[in-house]
């Protein structure tokens, strides 16, 4: 990882985890990359499990998420976790 990727990183914590599928992980990390213009995104693990996904970190994106944006991933992440496949696939 760049050192300026390093400094332009941070991290959009859900109010609740979610579990996802491998599948579902990798749809909720490009849909809030592409939403964000990030370079990269990366699903995290967290809580007493550490099997649901409780944020999203986000790398180099231009400017920080506007709690819109914030909002809209977690209510991604909310569907594909409601979701009987848990895929997510198809998002755009």
């Amino acid at each position: 990882m760049a050192d300026s990727e390093r400094a332009e990183q941070c991290e959009l914590t859900f109010g609740e985890g979610f579990a996802l599928s491998d599948a579902g992980e990798v749809a909720l990390e490009d849909y809030a990359r592409v939403l964000t213009s990030a370079l990269r995104a990366e699903a995290v693990r967290g809580g007493d499990s550490g099997l649901r996904i409780t944020s999203v970190r986000l790398y180099g994106a231009p400017s920080p998420p506007s709690v819109d944006q914030h909002q809209d991933i977690e209510a991604f992440a909310r569907g594909l976790a409601e979701e009987p496949s848990g895929l997510g696939l198809g998002w755009s």
